[in-house]
């Protein structure tokens, strides 16, 4: 079976801010997530490289990741307020329309009672 793995040594620099925050995240890291340093910083190196990469060949990935993510904010607070404040609508709205007697007479007008009274003919009682 052939060897197909390498050893590089590295070493951080702790009086520098990047470095030393480096070596901190690799003191601090999850070992149940990250098994190992070599796992941790590979996966850390590819997902660094697979980023600039696709910078250099979409000089506009990076804006357009912002607008999308300001979006997505957006539609989030969006979707939250109507969590909040729908139900109390749609109650306001059918409890209106329980209260509400039918509007049927607003676009009849109502009859004049003076003129009702002067169209029977009173004679019928006797005097």
């Amino acid at each position: 079976m052939q060897n197909n793995i390498r050893n590089t040594n590295l070493r951080f620099n702790l009086d520098k801010d990047q470095q030393r925050k480096a070596w901190e995240y690799l003191q601090t890291m999850d070992r149940q997530e990250f098994k190992s340093y070599s796992q941790v910083i590979s996966l850390a190196l590819v997902d660094y490289f697979d980023r600039y990469y696709r910078t250099q060949a979409d000089p506009y990935l990076e804006t357009r990741e912002r607008e999308e993510l300001f979006v997505k904010q957006i539609i989030e607070a969006v979707e939250n307020s109507l969590k909040q404040s729908l139900p109390l609508f749609l109650s306001g709205l059918t409890t209106g329309m329980v209260q509400r007697e039918p509007q049927i007479r607003a676009s009849f007008p109502a009859p004049e009672t003076a003129q009702l009274d002067r169209d029977v003919d009173w004679d019928f009682l006797g005097e």
